[in-house]
């Protein structure tokens, strides 16, 4: 066949199969006829009648025979009309009125459907039990449009509510049409094979579809295997479905692949439920009812080796002999089509591609069997006994999620007991008692509320009893009890009458919820039918002949992976390690970004981000920088510098670079950034990146786009060339690229790749290094972003008619919203979305109320929180409002979260259809005055800048973020803002860091001093003939606040001096015993003020904090933030002419007395942290700003983290790290193949330390040689001052697994 005609007749195939499947799905158009009107009264019947006059059969749509409709004789929950169509129909609407010129009509109606008049089922929409709302007045029409169409032959009306001033009354109508199907019958020993011609296949698609019902929750529905072991099977497990797809045997595939799907549950319910089954190339579609599970059979699974065979019902041995291997199938098929083919109609036809093992018939029985539901747990049925038999036996079914309820009570023969037969945790108990004493119980079964049916055997005879669970000797319990036990006159199925004479019936556990089947006393089934009718026993909230269990975990509404589970009213959700919370696991814990974290105060460190919110993505571990600036660094696989040898264009050397997050997390987080960036090096040594005679490049990377990338660090897209090509700066003037240069010297391109649309690099191809001397290495840094734009995005609404507006929210099942608000309003409405009837808002209702209010069809509800204080305050509030099928809930700022429950069994969807209003209502009424910021819904933030630069009455931004904000910056750190956020300027803090947090220590050794000077001494002063105290006045202080901590084992020690120009001074000294010394000499004449602080040994090498304050003669002294002391100077008020501040060892002459004489003499050896004497930081100023700082260092200075911690070892410094030293956990995959083992390599390397350690030595040598002088800081040199690159690049190769230096320190 050529190909023009091949591919003709495959779109011809396509289309055969697209419009059989219209076909199947059920005739959408023109299904409306009327199916009432034309039947005979003998169609209808009812539970009950008023009169004659009021029979069923005159419950017709706008007809006025009899009574004009139908009325029962008691207007109850348990009455009904039913309506036989003769025939299964598709319905597809319903209508309803009152009785005739009556007070009689219905306000809301249950329906059911059934094939046979027996084990109804009750129509659901939106995945519940749905009420219809009926009429309001006699005459009117109410018509409802099924979401999905029935098909059944009997149609029932239940009424639920009525007109409370009359009666039940009805008249309805039903629309539909007729509804052809081919069915066949099953007997669980049979199966029908469907041999297919191969010429017919098509390799495009394979499909089909049919519809099953049984009551046994095992078999197999479809089967096809191949001759290699290779099968695909279809089985109902447990009421479940499961595709099973294998991979042949373990000689073709060793791993012995599997793909298993499983959908629906509760399908041995005796009903109707479609299967779907879509093969196209790679991708599976799998649907059962509605649910549809979507996958790809990737790699193998594409080349499946099928015979051209299809088996229905079973599994038959080789050789077709008529015997069949494991479960087969006892139930019903309806139109089984193959690619089109009608299945059922080819059996019937007694075609040849047909072959049917065992009986097969092409009717549908229907089993005798009519289930009994209990809907709450003060539901019972109660069924008489024979009193004072010497034998009890009694069986049933159950089927329930509960793991508690009682299934049956009784109480024996004239008051000589009683039993209980009941659920707990899952397992059925046996309870007996006779007046006044309880007697052991017996267990027997485990896990029966896992929703299967379960069958219970109980049996008492004289003084032995037992019980057997599902007819397994395994689950078995029996006893012998000191009780002659015989029967009374009544059983209690499900609970019992709450007016009853058993006093043990109401138990701890109430009543069953669930459904309960073949009943049988004594070895006789009892007739439901005869009790539905009041002829047999008596019952209280059952439904008869119908099982009501839903699966509520289904579809499983828990987000992120959630565990459902379920009792018989709810479902519930375990969101343990999924990193949500929640009713439905749908909110994150985690923030969505580092800028979120720094705002909540967090300092630098490890943590989990959630980049989309409640969106699919997980959270994943990040390192968060927190600078003025807050970097994100995300570490991936490779951070090595690699060498790379002998890579050409036929032999390219290729890197691939896994990231310790997925590119979708990575590409939701570079959305979110204001900012990111990549650092990647190339050094070269005649290794090009360009091959200039052709064009072509000789070495790319690969982005997150997939696309080959030319352009390198600090260059821009699409430019080809490298940074020093832009700047003009290249070696060679000719080219762009360093390396382009060709030489045999190494050099490097290197700079930072910040196009955030490529970012991440992926993949890194190195192709020209395979000519003689010819030799390349790379190195990539990790992914750096910074900021948030969604954060601080923001607008402000400065009319109450001034609103945003945005495309309709969509949030059906679950929904977040997330903003921060400011406002000095007293009201206002933050956001509105409306639909036909459903709507979502959340507002400020008073100044200390917010509500959030919602209806979903079951009327409108609000959740609101109350605030103790004003929220119109002009600072920044949070607001968190979260609805979905199992509550509402609304959090404000961190007060507590308030909740509203949904009801079991209401509407579930959210449906809006209106633009969604952001700061006021689409009425232009109660609007918002005030800012909003980052405003997200389901994780996803709406720009508001955006929009308000082009709407009046909105302006986008929002200043003022200081006042929220400002008490995040510490320790004297003055908030300074800024147009999104703030930052902490700690100029005139002793502490650093983004928040003014950060300690700043120094270790001291013996000998060190660092002294600020306030002053230079001015030689002219000398000579002035005025008093030197207004000379010095802008330096004479009436009060100073010291802070300081220290920690140190020696003793004495100076821990802070102050002089002045006058003779006067201030020391801060331990003494010999370790008590804390503060002396005073204010007066040049006078001996020092000395005021002891002796409450314990300061030097015992913990971290102590002293505060001093004086104020004028009054000190007040604070240590380790609790002592509190007051003393009072003598010696004067002001101190004269400050001159300069000395921590550790005083080196100048100074005329000091005799104690702090001695505290010198060693002057002080351990730690000193975030020293401050008024504005003045002398630690700080040494460390950061000491070129531009009056501040002289002399001796050894070691800056460390000793001032945070908290053992004893205050040598231990703070590291300063580099971007590329934070690394999450990630996987390191495999070493790389080309990373440089060689034993040249190493020589080389430990040729290059040596020499670094010579040069070390030399260094240090030629520093204590020169002559000491002021200090200022080194910066280190970079490879510029080795003799080559080549050098440079040797030892950053040897060095690049060395630990960085813990310390740094500094001589002079």
């Amino acid at each position: 066949m050529d190909s023009v005609t091949e591919i003709f007749s495959k779109l011809l195939f396509l289309l055969s199969v697209h419009n059989w499947h219209t076909a199947v799905a059920g005739n959408k158009y023109n299904c409306d006829d009327q199916l009432v009107s034309a039947l005979p009264q003998s169609s209808f019947s009812s539970s009950s009648e008023l009169s004659s006059s009021h029979s069923p059969g005159f419950a017709k749509l706008n007809r006025r025979e009899g009574a004009g409709g139908w009325s029962p004789l008691v207007s109850n929950q348990y009455q009904w009309l039913q309506i036989d169509l003769g025939e299964r129909t598709e319905i597809t609407a319903v209508a309803t009125q009152g009785g005739y010129g009556s007070s009689d009509w219905v306000t809301s109606y249950f329906l059911m459907f059934s094939d046979s008049g027996q084990n109804w089922k009750q129509y659901r929409q939106e995945e519940s039990i749905w009420a219809f709302s009926g009429n309001t007045n006699a005459d009117s029409v109410v018509y409802y449009k099924l979401q999905h169409s029935i098909k059944a032959r009997y149609l029932r009306f239940v009424p639920l509510d009525w007109n409370p001033n009359g009666r039940i009354g009805m008249r309805i109508e039903v629309y539909g049409c007729t509804y052809r199907s081919e069915v066949v019958g099953f007997d669980g020993k049979s199966c029908l094979i469907y041999t297919f011609n191969q010429k017919l296949m098509s390799a495009l698609k394979d499909v089909i579809s049919l519809k099953f019902k049984t009551m046994q929750s095992d078999g197999i529905l479809l089967h096809r295997e191949g001759q290699n072991g290779d099968y695909i099977t279809l089985e109902l497990i447990k009421g479940k479905l499961s595709l099973l797809i294998n991979l042949g045997d373990t000689k073709t595939h060793p791993s012995n692949a599997q793909l298993n799907i499983t959908l629906g549950s509760l399908l041995d319910d005796q009903h109707w439920h479609s299967v779907l089954i879509e093969h196209f190339n790679d991708q599976v579609n799998f649907t059962v009812d509605k649910h549809t599970h979507h996958f790809h059979a990737k790699g193998e699974f594409s080349y499946l080796d099928l015979d051209y065979e299809l088996s229905f019902g079973g599994i038959p041995v080789p050789g077709k002999s008529g015997m069949l291997s494991r479960r087969n199938f006892h139930g019903c098929f309806e139109n089984i089509y193959y690619n089109g083919m009608n299945i059922i109609d080819l059996a019937r036809r007694y075609k040849s591609q047909i072959y049917i093992v065992g009986n097969m018939s092409f009717s549908c029985l229907e089993p005798r069997v009519v289930p009994v539901t209990f809907l709450n747990s003060g539901s019972y049925l109660a069924l008489p006994g024979t009193s004072g038999q010497d034998e009890i036996f009694i069986s049933f079914q159950f089927r329930t999620w509960n793991k508690e309820g009682l299934l049956l009570s009784s109480k024996l023969h004239q008051a000589s007991g009683g039993f209980l037969l009941y659920l707990n945790d899952g397992k059925v108990k046996i309870s007996l008692h006779k007046p006044g004493k309880a007697l052991n119980d017996i267990t027997a079964g485990a896990g029966l509320n896992n929703g299967q049916w379960h069958s219970v055997s109980f049996s008492a005879k004289r003084n032995r009893i037992s019980v057997i669970v599902d007819n397994d000797v395994m689950s078995s319990s029996h006893a012998s009890i000191p009780l002659q036990i015989y029967s009374g006159d009544a059983f209690y199925f499900g609970g019992c009458p709450s007016s009853g004479n058993i006093s043990q019936c109401n138990t701890s556990f109430g009543g069953f919820q669930g459904c309960m089947r073949l009943i049988s006393i004594g070895n006789k089934a009892v007739d439901m039918i005869s009790v539905q009718q009041n002829v047999f026993g008596n019952f209280s909230d059952l439904q008869i002949d119908l099982c009501g269990i839903i699966d509520r975990c289904l579809p499983n509404y828990c987000e992120h992976g959630g565990e459902c589970s379920q009792s018989w009213n709810s479902f519930y959700c375990n969101c343990a390690s999924t990193g949500y919370k929640g009713a439905t696991c749908h909110y994150p814990i985690y923030e969505q970004s580092c800028e979120a974290y720094k705002h909540r105060g967090n300092a630098s460190g490890f943590y989990n981000i959630d980049s989309d919110g409640s969106g699919p993505l997980r959270p994943f571990l990040v390192y968060c920088n927190m600078t003025d600036t807050t970097w994100t660094i995300i570490q991936h696989n490779n951070t090595n510098l690699t060498r790379v040898k002998s890579a050409n264009r036929e032999n390219p050397h290729t890197v691939f670079f896994k990231y310790s997050a997925s590119l979708d997390q990575l590409q939701a987080t570079i959305n979110r950034a204001e900012h990111c960036e990549q650092e990647l090096a190339y050094h070269c040594k005649k290794s090009r990146l360009l091959d200039k005679q052709d064009g072509m490049p000789l070495s790319w990377w690969i982005g997150r786009t997939n696309e080959t990338q030319t352009y390198w660090g600090g260059s821009l897209p699409a430019v080809q060339k490298c940074t020093c090509g832009l700047e003009g700066s290249c070696i060679d003037s000719q080219h762009y690229c360093n390396c382009d240069a060709d030489r045999d010297e190494w050099t490097n391109d290197t700079g930072f790749l910040s196009y955030k649309e490529h970012l991440p690099v992926t993949e890194i191809v190195i192709t020209d290094t395979n000519r003689p001397n010819s030799e390349a290495g790379y190195k990539l840094g990790p992914l750096l972003c910074r900021g948030d734009r969604t954060f601080w995005n923001s607008a402000s609404f400065n009319t109450e008619a001034s609103y945003l507006h945005f495309p309709t929210f969509h949030g059906e099942l679950s929904a977040d919203v997330s903003f921060f608000f400011k406002t000095t309003a007293s009201s206002g409405v933050f956001l509105e979305n409306l639909g036909i009837q459903d709507f979502i808002r959340i507002e400020l209702h008073s100044p200390s109320e917010v509500i959030f209010s919602f209806d979903v069809g079951n009327g409108p509800s609000e959740v609101t929180v109350q605030s103790l204080t004003s929220l119109n305050d002009n600072q920044w509030h949070f607001v968190k409002a979260e609805r979905n099928i199992k509550e509402a809930s609304l959090q404000v700022d961190h007060l507590p979260q308030r909740s509203h429950g949904a009801p079991p069994d209401g509407h579930i969807r959210l449906q809006l259809n209106s633009q969604l209003f952001v700061g006021g209502t689409a009425s232009r009424q109660k609007g918002f005055l005030g800012c909003i910021r980052s405003l997200q819904l389901n994780g996803m933030a709406l720009d508001l800048e955006e929009r308000a630069k082009i709407t009046p009455g909105v302006e986008p931004g929002c200043p003022g973020h200081c006042s929220s904000y400002g008490n995040l910056c510490h320790n004297g750190g003055k908030c300074r803002e800024k147009y999104s956020g703030f930052s902490c300027d700690c100029t005139f803090s002793a502490y650093a860091g983004p928040f003014c947090k950060k300690e700043i220590s120094v270790y001291f050794r013996t000998g060190t001093s660092v002294t600020y000077n306030f002053q230079e001494y001015y030689t002219l002063a000398k000579n002035s003939s005025s008093h030197a105290s207004s000379f010095y006045a802008d330096m004479t202080l009436s009060k100073e606040v010291i802070t300081f901590a220290f920690r140190t084992t020696r003793t004495p020690s100076l821990l802070l001096y102050v002089s002045s120009f006058y003779k006067e001074y201030l020391s801060v000294i331990l003494t010999r015993n370790g008590s804390l010394q503060i002396r005073y000499k204010l007066d040049s004449h006078q001996d020092p003020d000395v005021f002891s602080i002796n409450t314990k040994n300061m030097a015992d090498g913990q971290l102590q904090h002293v505060k001093i304050n004086r104020e004028e003669e009054m000190i007040f002294v604070e240590v380790n933030q609790n002592e509190r002391m007051n003393f009072i100077l003598s010696s004067g008020t002001e101190f004269n002419a400050i001159k300069s501040l000395t921590l550790g060892k005083i080196l100048e002459n100074s005329d000091i007395d005799e104690e702090t004489m001695k505290a010198n003499s060693q002057g002080f050896i351990g730690c000193l942290s975030s020293v401050q004497f008024n504005h003045i930081a002398p630690l700080k100023a040494a460390l950061h700003h000491s070129s531009s700082a009056p501040i002289i260092v002399k001796g050894r200075f070691t800056e460390s983290n000793c001032g945070t911690l908290t053992g004893a070892d205050s040598t231990s410094s703070e590291t300063t790290h580099s971007f590329a030293d934070y690394s999450g956990p990630i996987d390191e995959g495999e070493p790389l193949a080309n990373a440089i083992r060689s034993d040249s390599a190493i020589i080389g390397g430990v040729i290059a330390v040596l020499i670094f350690i010579l040069l070390c030595i030399t260094a240090v040598a030629v520093r204590v040689y020169k002559k000491k002088g002021i200090y200022s800081k080194n910066e280190a040199k970079g490879s510029e001052n080795e003799d080559s690159a080549e050098s440079a690049l040797k030892s950053e190769l040897s060095m690049q697994n060395t630990a960085n230096e813990n310390q740094k320190e500094y001589f002079f």
